[in-house]
C-alpha cells in the first residue's frame, strides 16, 4: 500500500458541520482503514493554515492521495487541488467529500449524520485509491473577442476590451446600437439624462479603431472552444470571424401586460405601460390620450413579475423606476395627485432607499396589494364629472377595499428573457433557466463565466436587473476576458471523454446527448469521436453508451463502484 498512503481531513466548516457531525470520530474512525497514513479535522480546512497543513504533512508523511472532507466540491475542489500542486502532488490524486450540504445542512440527527458522514468519506478514500494522474493541457487564445448585443452591457464590454488595445466584433440584431437605455429619459437613483450616457458610448464605439460594429447581424452558429472560436456571421456577405473569448449581452424583452385582464390593456386608452410612459417623458408632456394634463396619476407595480400566473421572479428595477416617475410627474404636474400601488417596496442599491424618502415626502398616497392572489381591477368610471378611470382594490395595511380615480395608468412592466433565448443558449453551448434567462456558472463564486469556458454572459440576459448592474457585470467579464489573452494561453478540462473504438458500435447515441457537440462521427472508422478540447467531462456520454464504448477520465466505472463499495463496506 506504500503507493497510497493517503491524508484524510475533516473540515469543522465553523459550526457549519460540528454542530451535526462529530468531525474528530469521523477522523478517528478514518485512521483505522488501509493506507491512512494521516487523519486530522481542522476548524477551517479551506483556510489559509488548513491548506498549509495538508501542504507540510505531504511531504513530512510522502502522502500520495489526500480525501478532504467539507463543503460542496464546486466551491473549494481547486482550491486543495492547488495545496497538492504546492505540496509537488499531482492535483488529482484527491478526492472530496461533501458533509456539509450532504450531511449537516440536511439532518438534525447527530448520531445519524455522523455515520453518514462516516460512511461519504470512507467511499472518498476507497476511491482516491484508484485515482490516475492527469496532466494539464492549454490552448492559445486569439485575442481578439466577439460581444453579442449593443445595449449598455455590450457597449460597455466591448469599450472595456477595446481600450486595453484588443480587437472587438460587436454584432447587434437590430439597425442601430443603444439597446433599451435609448428608451428611457432619466436614469435612476440621481436622476441623469440616459441619452448623455448611452449617446457619448455610441459616439465612442463608432470612433474606436479596435471595434468592428455589424449591424442587423445575427449569429447562426459558432465553432471551435476557447481560445479558437469562429463564426461565418450572417451580415448578406460571407464574413468569417475569428476570436477567443465570447461576451453574450443580448438583453431582455419587457413583460406584454395585455394578458393582465384586470388591468384593462390594450382596451382602456388612458392605461400604458412604463415604456409608453417613458416616451411621453422624453417627448416633456404628460397627457391623457385626449390630450388633457391628469389630474390623478396611478403607478401599479409588479405587472408581470412576482406573480405565478405570469413570471413569480422579480424584475428588479421596477421600484426605482416607479420612485423616479413619482419625481418627474411632480416636476412637470406639481398639482397633480399620484398613487403608487405596490405589492412589495424593494428599492434596494446605492442612493435608491433615499429616492424613495424624497418621494415619500411628495403628494403621493402609497397603497398596498395582495400580488399574488387579489390583484387591482381598473375600470373605466361610470362618473362623468370623476376621472375616466377607477382602480379598485383591497388595501392590505388598511385592510379596506379602496377605489382610486386615475385620468392615466402607468404599469410598471417586468423583464422577460428574448424569445429566441433557447435558440441562442443552444448556438452557443450554454444553458437557461426556468425563466429561460442564461445561466451563469456559479450564482456566488462565477456569476458571470458559463460552464462553457470562454463565452460570459451579462446584464438583463442572465437575469433582471438596473443599468448600474448591467455595467458592473459587463465589466467583470471583460477583466475575465483580457485576463485569458493577457495569459496568452487557457487551460482546458482534462477529465474529458476519450472512446474505445474496439468497442465503439457506431450508434451515435452519444452525439445526439452531447450538450457541448464536442462529439462528431468519423465516417471512415464508423465509430465517434470526442474533441477532448470541447469536452467539458459531463459525463453523459458515458452513461448512454449501450456499449460502454465510452469511458470518462477521473470518472471510470472502476472508480465510481470502489467509492459505492467503500460507503456500503465497514472498512
Amino acid at each position: 500500500m506504500e503507493g497510497n498512503r493517503i491524508g484524510v481531513y475533516i473540515c469543522w466548516c465553523g459550526t457549519n458541520i460540528a454542530k451535526t457531525v462529530d468531525v474528530e470520530k469521523v477522523a478517528e474512525e478514518m485512521k483505522l482503514l488501509d493506507g491512512v497514513v494521516v487523519s486530522k479535522s481542522y476548524h477551517y480546512m479551506c483556510s489559509d493554515p488548513g491548506q498549509e497543513m495538508i501542504v507540510n504533512d505531504i511531504k513530512e508523511h510522502q502522502l500520495k492521495r489526500i480525501v478532504v472532507a467539507a463543503c460542496s466540491p464546486r466551491i473549494h475542489e481547486l482550491t486543495f487541488r492547488k495545496a497538492l500542486e504546492n505540496a509537488g502532488l499531482n492535483p488529482y490524486m484527491f478526492q472530496m467529500a461533501n458533509i456539509r450540504e450532504q450531511v449537516s445542512w440536511v439532518h438534525s440527527d447527530r448520531e445519524f449524520a455522523t455515520q453518514k458522514a462516516i460512511q461519504l468519506v470512507r467511499g472518498a478514500i476507497h476511491r482516491v485509491r484508484l485515482h490516475e494522474p492527469l496532466e494539464k493541457r492549454s490552448v492559445e487564445v486569439d485575442p481578439a473577442t466577439l460581444v453579442v448585443g449593443g445595449g449598455i452591457s455590450g457597449i460597455t464590454a466591448a469599450l472595456t476590451i477595446a481600450n486595453a488595445g484588443k480587437k472587438v466584433y460587436l454584432i447587434e440584431k437590430s439597425d442601430k446600437l443603444g439597446g433599451h437605455i435609448a428608451n428611457i429619459d432619466l436614469l435612476f437613483p440621481n436622476l441623469q439624462q440616459a441619452s448623455h450616457v448611452i449617446q457619448s458610448k455610441i459616439e465612442k464605439i463608432r470612433e474606436h479603431p479596435n471595434i468592428e460594429v455589424f449591424l442587423e447581424s445575427e449569429i447562426e452558429k459558432i465553432y471551435g472552444f476557447i481560445g479558437n472560436f469562429e463564426t461565418n456571421l450572417n451580415h448578406g456577405i460571407d464574413k468569417k470571424l475569428k476570436f477567443g473569448n465570447i461576451v453574450i449581452a443580448t438583453g431582455m424583452k419587457p413583460f406584454v401586460p395585455d394578458v393582465v385582464q384586470s388591468y384593462g390593456y390594450g382596451k382602456l386608452p388612458n392605461v400604458i405601460t412604463s415604456l409608453e410612459f417613458e416616451k411621453m417623458l422624453m417627448e416633456g408632456s404628460i397627457k391623457t390620450k385626449a390630450g388633457f394634463e391628469p389630474k390623478h396619476i396611478a403607478i401599479i407595480h409588479c405587472v408581470g413579475s412576482r406573480n405565478s400566473k405570469t413570471n413569480d421572479y422579480c424584475s428588479r428595477s421596477c421600484c426605482s423606476t416607479a420612485l423616479k416617475y413619482i419625481h418627474q410627474i411632480n416636476s412637470a404636474l406639481p398639482e397633480a395627485n399620484v398613487f403608487d400601488i405596490y405589492a412589495d417596496m424593494r428599492s434596494f442599491g446605492k442612493g435608491c432607499e433615499e429616492l424613495y424618502t424624497t418621494a415619500s415626502k411628495n403628494n403621493v398616497a402609497f397603497l398596498m396589494f395582495d400580488q399574488e392572489n387579489e390583484l387591482p381591477i381598473i375600470q373605466a368610471s361610470k362618473s362623468d364629472k370623476e376621472s375616466n378611470l377607477v382602480i379598485e382594490f383591497k388595501e392590505i395595511l388598511s385592510g379596506d377595499m379602496i377605489m382610486v380615480p386615475a385620468d392615466l395608468v402607468v404599469l410598471m412592466v417586468g423583464m422577460e428573457a428574448q424569445e429566441n433565448a433557447k435558440l441562442t443558449s443552444q448556438i452557443f453551448g450554454i444553458s437557461v433557466d426556468k425563466n429561460r434567462f442564461y445561466m451563469e456558472k456559479h450564482p456566488k463564486l462565477d456569476p458571470v463565466a458559463t460552464t462553457t469556458e470562454g463565452v460570459y454572459v451579462v446584464g438583463a440576459c442572465q437575469s433582471p436587473k438596473g443599468v448600474i448592474d448591467c455595467v458592473s457585470q459587463a465589466r467583470a467579464a471583460s477583466a475575465r476576458v483580457l485576463a485569458s489573452i493577457a495569459q496568452k494561453t487557457v487551460e482546458i478540462e482534462v477529465t474529458t471523454s476519450t472512446v474505445t473504438e474496439e468497442v465503439c458500435c457506431g450508434c451515435q447515441t452519444c452525439i445526439s446527448v452531447c450538450p457541448y457537440k464536442a462529439i462528431s462521427f468519423l465516417e471512415d472508422k464508423s465509430v465517434s469521436f470526442v474533441n477532448e478540447v470541447l469536452c467539458k467531462g459531463c459525463g453523459t456520454c458515458t452513461s448512454a453508451c449501450p456499449t460502454g464504448a465510452i469511458h470518462s477520465k477521473h470518472f471510470s466505472y472502476k472508480q465510481i463502484l470502489s467509492q459505492i463499495i467503500g460507503i456500503l463496506s465497514n472498512n
